[in-house]
């Protein structure tokens, strides 16, 4: 439905509106005509601002978007060009990837439609040149900003200058964009992590955002890492801390800008559409498929707030239709979580990882799939010894005796700092208050409900956590499921060199420690008496019961 149609209806239906005056406001405003629209036919004949585009979330939410509302008329991303690739390469090389080959089958010309914008988050006014901004100001209709580091053990200042400062000054730049009628910021539903019960509300920042940039200006990088822990208090990381402070930043446009802001927890793969895409191969899946990843340290019973990345954009785009159509009068927050609606834990998480990479084995694995979740710090410690360490140094050293490069222990050393970071999150629980998710749900038709579905209560863990491992094996490894029965006899292969490393270190135990010693030997003795007349007993017991 075009906006002239729309408009054209309202006019013919405003003479025998009785309230004219009030009818006329509404339609100058936007609220009525719209309203009617779906979320395609909202977004048709808009131009969209994606900040963030070449990331897993701005690649998804981009691919949604021309594959849903195909009638969108342009979107411009902002892109930092790379030593050695130009901005152009890299959004061309976005393009070539599988997550596009829908899209590429209905529309080969769907490329046209991206606009790329040189950028740079870490500079004044975003390192946007005059004209591009002069174009911007002059087109954009809605403003989706992605763009964040994600890293936890980011400097405080580097976070703060890419999640705090680089929102502020897009935020300036919005507010010079003539026919802008949505912002809609990427939060984190962990951004007041500090509390047990979160709502969908902007918390009190923990500190001024103008005083803290201030006080940091002058402050050399050394002091700034020392004084850190206590600036952050009681947030585990720099990366919770300023995007607390970005939603403040946020909320302070509330009233000359239409905001809406995004809480999601920690977004995993894709669970329905366009195919099962999963994060940045530096995830833990992968690392436990492989066999690399041993133990973590986790609660079993905590929940583990996974929330699928198309659930994400598809809420995405719809609080943007919601907030350019509606215009709440204060920035709507939603908690776009699972915890409180389809809990899942961690164990279960483990269990079901680890059954599905052993149905479907990835190529070449370090070793069997056989992770082990524990809360307990001590057995943790002895696992990390026994299961990363001692086979990370036996293997590097094959590596050095065969003239080659040692690098388990460096890979392992990377994976434990990640998993220490992780920690924080998979010991603990958090209940998030998700009723503008559900209100929003309530806005949809029937058909925009299927099209942009945010339901999880449909989401079915197992068959998830299934399509997520073999999404990894597929999209990020491009691994052929035809070479299954290979990988399984590789699987195989690991099996016979663990029984028969573990023989030779029983029998190097015995001949070392208990042949040399007679007390040593006399308890051996006992304790295989004590298993053997076991074991006789309970063949006499149930041959009796027979």
């Amino acid at each position: 439905m075009s906006t002239e149609l729309s408009e054209s209806q309202d006019l013919n239906g405003l003479e025998q509106a009785t309230d004219g005056t009030s009818r006329l406001t509404d339609i100058c405003s936007g609220t009525v005509g719209n309203s009617m629209a779906s979320i395609a036919e909202y977004y048709a004949g808009k131009s969209v601002l994606i900040t963030g585009a070449t990331g897993f979330m701005g690649k998804v939410l981009v691919e949604k978007l021309l594959r849903s509302c195909p009638e969108v008329k342009a979107l411009y991303i902002l892109v930092r060009p790379k030593a050695g690739q130009s901005m152009q390469q890299r959004v061309s090389d976005m393009m070539k990837c599988k997550l596009f080959d829908r899209v590429r089958e209905d529309n080969p010309d769907f490329y046209q439609k991206i606009i790329p914008i040189s950028s740079e988050l870490t500079q004044p006014g975003l390192a946007i040149s005059p004209e591009d901004v002069e174009k911007l100001s002059a087109c954009i209709n809605i403003v989706f900003h992605c763009a964040a580091t994600i890293r936890f053990d980011e400097p405080l200042k580097h976070a703060l200058q890419l999640n705090v400062i680089a929102t502020q000054q897009l935020l300036s730049l919005a507010h010079q964009m003539h026919h802008l009628e949505a912002f809609i910021h990427i939060s984190t539903a962990y951004a007041n992590c500090n509390r047990k019960h979160i709502d969908e509300v902007i918390y009190p920042p923990p500190v001024e955002p103008k005083k803290l940039i201030e006080s940091l200006e002058w402050m050399d990088d050394g002091i700034v890492r020392d004084i850190t822990p206590r600036l952050i208090s009681d947030r585990p990381n720099t990366y919770t801390y300023t995007k607390a402070l970005a939603e403040y930043v946020v909320q302070q446009e509330q009233h000359r800008l239409n905001i809406g802001i995004i809480r999601p927890s920690i977004v995993g793969a894709s669970w329905q559409e366009p195919f099962p895409v999963s994060p940045p191969n530096g995830s833990l899946s992968l690392r436990a498929g492989k066999g690399i990843l041993r133990t973590m340290r986790a609660n079993n019973d905590a929940v583990a707030d996974l929330i699928p990345v198309d659930v994400v954009i598809n809420l995405t785009l719809a609080a943007g239709w919601y907030t350019a159509v509606h215009r709440p009068k204060t920035a709507l927050v939603y908690n776009c979580t699972t915890g409180g609606i389809n809990p899942f834990h961690w164990g279960e998480i483990e269990h079901h990882v680890m059954s599905s990479f052993k149905r479907n084995p990835l190529e070449q694995a370090f070793r069997r799939p056989n992770a082990n979740i524990t809360s307990n710090y001590l057995i943790n410690q002895y696992w990390i010894l026994v299961s990363h360490k001692f086979p990370a140094l036996i293997y590097d050293l094959i590596l050095r005796l065969t003239g080659q490069k040692p690098q388990m222990m460096r890979i392992f050393n990377r994976l434990h700092k990640a998993i220490g970071l992780l920690e924080y999150f998979s010991s603990q629980d958090w209940e998030w208050n998700s009723e503008n998710m559900s209100m929003l749900m309530s806005q949809l038709t029937p058909e925009d409900r299927k099209t942009f579905n945010f339901d999880v209560r449909q989401l079915n863990w197992p068959e998830y956590i299934e399509n997520y491992c073999i999404g990894t094996k597929k999209y990020v490894l491009n691994e052929d499921m035809s070479d299954i029965p290979a990988a399984r006899q590789h699987l195989r292969k690991l099996r016979n060199i663990r029984y028969t490393f573990n023989t030779l270190l029983v029998v190097f135990i015995w001949r070392v420690f208990i042949a040399r010693s007679q007390m040593a030997r006399n308890i051996w003795y006992f304790v295989v008496s004590l298993c053997f007349k076991f074991l006789s007993y309970f063949r006499a017991s149930s041959t009796l019961t027979n």
